[in-house]
């Protein structure tokens, strides 16, 4: 017996070992799972702990495994994380509409396609996150109509009374409200719809309104209702009370009763009300005839954004998310869509004052959407469009210097700001005919699907694997299943240490000592989905769209 047990002890430990070593030794092959246009740059990220230079690859056909493209390892390696041996490999000359997956040695890629149309399944699935992210009564899915009594009172404001606070969308995978974020994702559809009224007037419901549009018109609404006095607005309802009784559905809340809105305003949110008011003012009149809407909506921009300096640079943020310095580039894409839709000289002037201030940003995020209005007053006087080529030329650097291609550094939120260089390269692109900022556009949009060393599509039900175990409490009560929302996305590791995440997993062979991600429903920095990436993320895909 203690024979037997020495020996089943010794082969025991061989096969660990022998399992052990060929794990180590295994090669990541990490692209696109959703695949490319015909004519797009393609490429992959390989991951692997030995030398592959002047290995063969294939890219073989995924039904027949015939190869329909070869080449070889040629760069030099990169290290990332544990992985001494990282290469970018690139077949872009295969262009033959098709399904895909690269082969090298014994591993395979997740399989991808070729084609013109690949992406409006992406783009309808984002378009559905928002509709499991409405409150109130505005016909949600996933959930029941909720939050019926927003809000319960008034902080803030001489008059605490009770008011009309309904509808609107859910900020994230809480159930606290943002006018701030509001404002940004309503004035992102607008500005999408008014892009490319082709690409974003798809209409999946049938009723012969953009569907675009209809989310829109969730967000106009409420922010309508913000208006306490036509001198202050309403920043937020609920706070962090939220997050303390537990995960349940929204039409659950036992502090339904007890959600108060807060009351304050600044530059920065006068700026980007206004231009969703103003630019909402100009579409309901042209598309829908409606003058009376349309009258509401651009009576009350004006109303604020005659207030700007007799207020703070910054609004109050009463649970410290999203915080903002800057202000300049909120109020020149006020002004902006102010003159295009009131064709006042005086509102131009302003644009050009404005976005002069605001410069470059060289980044994106809800406080920092300086290109859109660079863009918008490009149109009057082209030399605005230099600032978003600074930016460009920034991210363009950074991305040049990675072998995972990414265009801005890490943070919370990294989805987010990756596809906003995505967005601000296709504004640029739309503004000069320019193609050189196409190859980082690319790889920013890869990245999200794919191409990254976890080889994680961060879009939910996007890919063959993606993000499952979103921190979304609609998701969790419908077994996972939150259609199109996208992950927050990897962060920075100094980040991370300033949180006690208490995560159900914290290994991941993928994870460097600097950047890190964790597909765990608890973990509220690298995967809660949030109305203001999916927002950029809608724009990104859906000029994709065929």
């Amino acid at each position: 017996m203690k024979l037997f047990y020495i020996v089943f002890l010794f082969v025991s430990q061989i096969l660990f070992v022998n399992c052990h070593t060929s794990i180590s030794d295994s090669i990541y092959i990490r692209t696109n799972q959703v695949g490319f246009l015909p004519e797009d740059l393609k490429t992959a990220l390989i991951l692997s702990k030995t030398n592959l230079q002047g290995k063969p690859f294939f890219i073989i056909e995924h039904n027949s495994s015939e190869i329909k493209f070869e080449g070889s390892i040629t760069d030099s390696p990169s290290v990332y994380g544990n992985f001494n041996f990282c290469y970018e490999i690139d077949f872009s000359n295969l262009d033959a509409t098709g399904k895909y997956k690269i082969k090298l040695l014994d591993s395979e890629s997740y399989p991808f396609q070729i084609g013109i149309s690949i992406y409006n399944n992406v783009r309808d699935s984002i378009s559905l996150f928002f509709k499991a992210q409405r409150c109130g009564p505005t016909n949600p899915i996933l959930h029941q109509p909720c939050h019926l009594s927003d809000a319960a009172k008034i902080i803030g404001y001489r008059d605490s009374t009770a008011r009309d606070l309904t509808g609107g969308w859910h900020d994230a995978g809480d159930y606290v409200k943002f006018l701030k974020t509001t404002a940004y994702t309503t004035y992102l559809f607008l500005f999408s719809y008014e892009f490319d009224q082709q690409k974003f007037g798809y209409d999946l419901d049938k009723n012969n309104v953009p569907d675009i549009l209809e989310e829109a018109k969730v967000g106009l609404d409420w922010l309508l209702r913000c208006n306490v006095d036509n001198e202050t607005l309403v920043a937020q309802v609920q706070n962090e009370t939220d997050h303390n009784i537990g995960w349940r559905l929204p039409e659950n809340d036992s502090l339904q009763f007890e959600r108060p809105g807060f009351v304050s305003i600044g530059k920065n949110t006068i700026g980007i009300y206004c231009a969703a008011l103003a630019l909402a003012s100009k579409i309901w009149k042209e598309k829908f005839y409606d003058d009376d809407f349309a009258s509401n909506c651009l009576t009350t921009a004006e109303k604020f954004y005659a207030l700007r300096n007799n207020v703070q640079n910054i609004d109050t943020t009463f649970s410290n998310h999203y915080p903002e310095i800057f202000f300049n580039g909120k109020l020149a894409l006020a002004s902006v869509e102010l003159f295009n839709s009131t064709k006042s000289e005086k509102y131009l002037k302003e644009a050009y004052m404005y976005g002069k201030k605001a410069g470059s940003d060289f980044w994106w995020s809800v406080g920092d959407i300086n290109s859109l209005a660079h863009y918008k007053i490009a149109f009057h006087n082209p030399d605005f469009a230099k600032y978003i080529y600074q930016n460009l030329k920034h991210s363009k650097k950074a991305s040049d210097d990675s072998i995972l291609r990414e265009g801005l550094e890490y943070s919370w939120g990294t989805t987010n700001a990756l596809l906003g260089v995505s967005l601000q390269s296709i504004l640029y692109k739309k503004l000069t005919g320019s193609k050189e900022f196409d190859s980082l556009n690319i790889f920013q949009r890869d990245y999200i699907l794919g191409r990254n060393p976890w080889g994680v599509s961060f879009i939910y039900n996007i890919g063959t694997n993606f993000s499952k175990n979103l921190h979304s409490q609609v998701a969790f009560f419908n077994k996972g299943y939150l259609p199109g929302a996208l992950a927050a996305g990897p962060a920075p590791s100094r980040l991370l240490e300033n949180y006690k995440i208490q995560r159900f997993n914290n290994d991941n062979e993928f994870n460097s000592d600097q950047i890190k991600y964790y597909d765990d429903r608890m973990d509220y920095i690298t995967n809660e989905p949030t109305i203001v990436g999916n927002a950029t993320a809608l724009f990104v895909f859906g000029f994709l769209s065929n």
